[in-house]
């Protein structure tokens, strides 16, 4: 699944962003400015995502990205770490069992399904792979990215 998200941007009173998540609940940021406001955005929905873990729910299934929404995605350790609860979850998978096939504590397979948890991508990945699973990482333009101009230099005569 891809962990890229729509979400809507208001304006609200004032200067202030609002941003909420259709398909995420408790996804909901604001900011003052559109920038700031998609830049707290990924933080918002990394923590939801987060809460679906730690509440042992299913993580929702993104919608389409309709006219007037912007899609924002998790980063990619997170989204590994998300995929990897979904595996584990889907298959009935426990942390234990994961461990026995990873030659892993329980703990450190706790840690890898724990989005607020620092782990190496390369761990996270053996243990998709142990459940089945995969990982592709896409590069995109990020949201509300404008990139810098910088003048070039100016070559003088003979150069």
């Amino acid at each position: 699944m891809t962990y890229a998200y729509p979400c809507q941007i208001n304006r609200h009173e004032g200067d202030e962003f609002v941003v909420s998540f259709p398909d995420v609940e408790g996804a909901n940021t604001s900011g003052s400015d559109r920038a700031e406001a998609l830049k707290m955005a990924a933080d918002a929905l990394s923590a939801a995502l987060g809460m679906y873990v730690e509440l042992h729910l299913a993580i929702p299934v993104p919608s389409a990205v309709l006219d007037g929404q912007e899609a924002v995605a998790v980063d990619p350790v997170t989204a590994a770490k998300l995929e990897l609860y979904t595996a584990m979850r889907d298959q009935g998978v426990t942390k234990r069992a994961l461990a026995e096939r990873l030659g892993l504590s329980d703990t450190t397979v706790g840690r890898l399904t724990d989005p607020d948890h620092r782990s190496h991508i390369g761990l996270v990945s053996k243990a998709l792979r142990a459940v089945g699973r995969g990982l592709v990482i896409e590069g995109r333009a990020s949201p509300g990215f404008r990139p810098r101009t910088v003048p070039s230099p100016v070559l003088g005569p003979g150069m």
